[in-house]
C-alpha cells in the first residue's frame, strides 16, 4: 500500500471512530436527561461511569490525529480535515462531561420527588441530540448549510432555557423549600444550553474544515 492510500485510509479510520465516539455523546445525553425524569439512578451512574470511555476516545483520536501530521505531510484539504477532527473531540468530551454533569444532578436529588414535570429540558435535550448528530452528519457530508442550521437550534435551546429560568425561579419565590431542587434543575438547563453552544462551535469548524473560513455561529 503506498503512502498516500495508507494516509488516507487512516483518515478515513479516525473520521468513523469520531462518529462512534458522537454516536456516545449523543447517547449519554439522551440516558442522563432520562435518568433524571425517571429517577433511574443505576443509568445515571452507567452514565458517568461512560464518561471514562469517551475521555479515552478523545485522548486516542487526539493521538492518532498528531500522527498523522508528524508523520504524513498532508495538503491543505486534509490537513484542515485533521485539524477540524481535534476541535471536534475536544468538543465531544466537554459535552460528555455536560452529560455526567446532569447525571450527577440525579444521583444527587435520588429519593426526592421532582417538584414539577420535566417538559422543557427534555425538549433542549432532544435538540441538543439532533444539534450532535446533525453537526457530525455536516462532517461526513461536507455540508455547509447543515452546519449553518446550528444556528437556529442554537437559538431555540436559548429560548427554552430561558424559559426555564423564569419558571423554576417562580418556584423558589413562591416556596423555599423548592430552592435546592430548582437549582439543581437549573445547572442541568444550563449543561444543555452548553451541550448545544458545543455543537454549534462543530458547526464552526466544519464550515472551516469545507471552505477554510472561520465563522462565528454563537452569538
Amino acid at each position: 500500500m503506498t503512502g498516500r492510500k495508507s494516509f488516507h485510509l487512516e483518515l478515513e479510520e479516525l473520521q468513523q471512530d469520531l462518529l462512534r465516539m458522537g454516536s456516545l455523546v449523543e447517547k449519554a445525553i439522551a440516558e442522563a436527561v432520562r435518568s433524571l425524569a425517571e429517577r433511574d439512578l443505576e443509568l445515571a451512574e452507567k452514565v458517568v461511569t461512560g464518561d471514562d470511555l469517551i475521555d479515552g476516545m478523545e485522548l486516542d483520536i487526539e493521538n492518532r490525529c498528531l500522527r498523522l501530521l508528524a508523520l504524513q505531510q498532508p495538503m491543505a484539504s486534509d490537513l484542515r480535515v485533521i485539524g477540524t477532527a481535534l476541535k471536534i473531540v475536544t468538543d465531544l468530551e466537554r459535552m460528555a462531561d455536560h452529560a455526567s454533569d446532569i447525571a450527577k444532578v440525579t444521583i444527587r436529588l435520588q429519593g426526592q420527588p421532582l417538584i414539577k414535570p420535566l417538559v422543557d429540558i427534555p425538549r433542549m435535550a432532544t435538540i441538543a441530540r439532533e444539534m450532535t448528530r446533525q453537526s457530525l452528519d455536516a462532517f461526513v457530508q461536507r455540508d455547509v448549510n447543515m452546519a449553518l442550521a446550528m444556528i437556529e437550534s442554537d437559538h431555540e435551546v436559548d429560548h427554552l432555557y430561558s424559559q426555564i429560568f423564569r419558571e423554576l425561579l417562580t418556584y423558589m419565590m413562591e416556596d423555599p423549600r423548592t430552592i435546592q431542587q430548582a437549582t439543581y434543575l437549573l445547572f442541568v438547563g444550563m449543561y444543555l444550553e452548553r451541550i448545544a453552544d458545543h455543537a454549534t462551535n462543530l458547526g464552526e469548524w466544519i464550515i472551516y474544515m469545507v471552505t477554510g473560513e472561520k465563522k462565528e455561529l454563537n452569538r
